[in-house]
């Protein structure tokens, strides 16, 4: 009599513990009109060269590239996610913040920290007030109302400080729109 012979391929051959990975693409998870992309569109377009600029060129390479890393921190913001152990986490676990990440590693709460407070510091103003732009040249904006966070906190240690009108006219003549950035083009 003749065996059968298995003409079967052992694709586990390394054991149980192992298993065969593929690259996973979240192109087709993340929706078309998801904010997420429309954020990363629209931010695609900034000027980042302050924010490049604050890196050392003698350092090591930052662990994230600094415009992914300021897309995560303006994706969380407008979710409202503010710690840096929260964006951590949500960049291990939601979709949309490894989309944001494009297959680089998730950063660390540390490094979130580092970037928001030393290296992003000299460079959110401009990054915004670019932002700001595009969205009036896009008409996006009115500028008929500016909301200002005018958020009041009663402390005990002088409770009856006022705003001064000096102080009050100076910030008015900023928001008017005579007073330019220095660094707009």
């Amino acid at each position: 009599m003749t065996s059968k012979l298995k003409y079967h391929k052992n694709y586990t051959e390394f054991g149980e513990p192992y298993q065969l990975v593929l690259p996973l693409s979240l192109e087709g998870l993340v929706p078309e009109d998801d904010s997420v992309r429309l954020l990363s569109h629209e931010l695609e377009g900034l000027d980042y060269s302050l924010l490049y600029k604050a890196y050392s060129a003698k350092g090591r390479n930052p662990a994230v590239d600094p415009k992914t890393m300021f897309k995560i921190l303006t994706y969380a913001y407008s979710q409202n996610i503010y710690s840096s152990r929260k964006i951590e986490a949500a960049c291990r676990r939601d979709i949309n913040f490894m989309w944001l990440l494009a297959g680089q590693k998730a950063p660390d709460h540390s490094t979130i920290a580092r970037f928001r407070t030393g290296f992003l510091a000299d460079a959110c103003e401009s990054l915004f007030y670019q932002m700001v732009e595009r969205l009036e040249r896009a008409g996006g904006l009115s500028k008929e109302t500016v909301f200002i966070d005018g958020t009041k906190l009663e402390a005990s240690a002088n409770k009856y400080t006022f705003v001064w009108k000096k102080s009050v006219g100076k910030w008015e003549e900023k928001c008017s729109g005579r007073y330019r950035m220095p660094y707009s083009s």
